[in-house]
């Protein structure tokens, strides 16, 4: 079987991460537009009231993603650790495999999210007024979780190869479907919350079938074969042993931002619509960043199975200043154009004074959660992440619950609440720095250095 990937394990390093993340942060940047554009839609043609309604899903709409997206990064890491050692068959075995568990997943999410889904809005304390709405638009989008799923995994398998433009080229393509759905569905329908929903499902299943058909196309170890769709159970407990973790890892946040989320519905209807348009931004920034965790990932993965101990280290070093560069200045540029940002998702002037608040104290905030991510994302590439989350479920969940309860409940400002990410993002950061430098001295040591000069 001739080898088509390719490999992470050659060349200047710093250049390379960067070729390879760029795709990756446009590939996000366009997922994180399919909510997006739904929100700003409902907000310039349907009003202030749908766009709360919308606004009102976005920590469920993130807390069922992000488990799809961490169910994808442990995709990445074993096919890339895979491709590392040149083991073709298991390769092939941990794709098909791989498939089939997140389509599994992917349906789960759905059948759950729309059996529970008045309950968990009624939970966050979802305004009366707003609730209806939100219930309509989260469940006609949690319809598009089986396609979500699907794309997930293909954009890991594909990643993991070192290809990361074919996954941007076909969610450019569904996210314009997206956007032109939602105009049709909004202004001419008159759908207004529901139009947006159906729109982004739809648009979700386009790329799914795209990623699918690249991936079937494939004659190398990573293309997928009808004849070899099967469950083999190894590959399956290597996949779920660091799918899981990090998808409970990246619910974490969504679980803890549910607190949040529940503080600012003791303000205002203006604080709570001025917070749901600036809490875009934060999706924005993330997945950018997160695309430089994803090739952190990726390159630690492919050379710790080849055995390059050099290269893992530096990887971790390069991705986490580009993570901590990229968020210092697309912070500055928030800060700066915060009013216009605002603007494209509502036209009221105490919305976007309420979101102006978020976005000031956010902006000087998110580089900081660079060291948290980019470690846990290097100890992951090192096959490790059962420790990761629960360090990440004790500083970034139980520890902003108790903030929520305790500074927030003292002080009830807004700014007292948003002040917790900040110190959360600190306090977790150097702890899984602490367990990634034990876990890398484990895993690459005096073994780590003889296979390097056998290389």
């Amino acid at each position: 079987m001739r080898k088509k990937y390719i490999s992470l394990t050659a060349g200047p390093l710093a250049p390379a991460i960067v070729r390879f993340s760029i795709p990756l942060m446009l590939s996000n940047v366009l997922q994180v537009l399919f909510n997006m554009s739904d929100i700003a839609v409902v907000g310039q043609f349907a009003g202030p009231e749908a766009l709360g309604a919308v606004g009102s899903t976005t920590i469920l709409v993130s807390l069922f993603t992000g488990f799809l997206i961490g169910m994808g990064s442990g995709v990445n890491v074993k096919v890339a650790r895979y491709l590392g050692a040149d083991d073709q068959r298991q390769v092939s075995r941990t794709v098909h495999t791989s498939l089939l568990i997140l389509a599994a997943t992917g349906a789960l999410l759905l059948a759950l999210g729309w059996v529970f889904t008045p309950a968990l809005l009624q939970l966050l304390g979802t305004k009366e007024v707003l609730l209806g709405g939100a219930i309509r638009y989260l469940r006609l989008y949690l319809m598009g979780m089986p396609a979500m799923a699907i794309y997930n995994f293909g954009n890991a398998v594909l990643s993991a190869s070192g290809d990361t433009k074919h996954p941007l080229l076909f969610l450019s393509i569904a996210g314009v479907v997206n956007v032109l759905l939602n105009l049709f569905f909004v202004i001419v329908l008159h759908l207004a919350e529901q139009g947006v929903a159906l729109a982004s499902a739809l648009s979700q299943y386009l790329s799914a079938g795209l990623v699918l058909l690249s991936l079937a196309r494939r004659p190398e170890a990573i293309g997928l074969h009808r004849r070899k769709l099967k469950l083999d159970p190894a590959r399956a407990r290597e996949v779920l042993s660091l799918s899981l973790p990090a998808a409970f890892q990246n619910s974490i946040f969504a679980l803890a931002n549910l607190f949040i989320q529940s503080g600012v519905n003791t303000f205002d209807a203006v604080v709570v619509e001025g917070n749901a348009a600036a809490a875009n931004a934060d999706a924005l920034i993330y997945d950018i960043m997160a695309a430089v965790y994803t090739a952190c990932s990726s390159f630690m993965s492919q050379n710790y199975g080849a055995g390059l101990r050099r290269r893992v280290r530096n990887a971790y070093l390069i991705s986490l200043g580009l993570s901590f560069g990229i968020a210092a200045v697309f912070s500055m540029l928030l800060v700066a154009f915060g009013t216009t940002f605002l603007g494209l998702f509502t036209r009221d002037s105490g919305v976007v004074e309420a979101g102006l608040i978020r976005l000031k104290v956010m902006g000087y905030s998110y580089a900081f959660s660079a060291l948290m991510d980019c470690t846990i994302a290097a100890s992951r590439g090192l096959g490790a992440s059962v420790v990761p989350t629960v360090i990440v479920f004790l500083g970034s969940c139980v520890f902003r619950i108790i903030w929520v309860y305790t500074v927030f409940a003292y002080f009830h400002t807004i700014r007292s609440l948003y002040l917790l990410y900040i110190f959360s993002w600190t306090i977790t950061g150097v702890a899984e720095l602490i367990y990634f430098l034990h876990l890398y001295r484990r895993k690459l040591g005096v073994r780590g250095q003889e296979a390097e000069r056998r290389a």
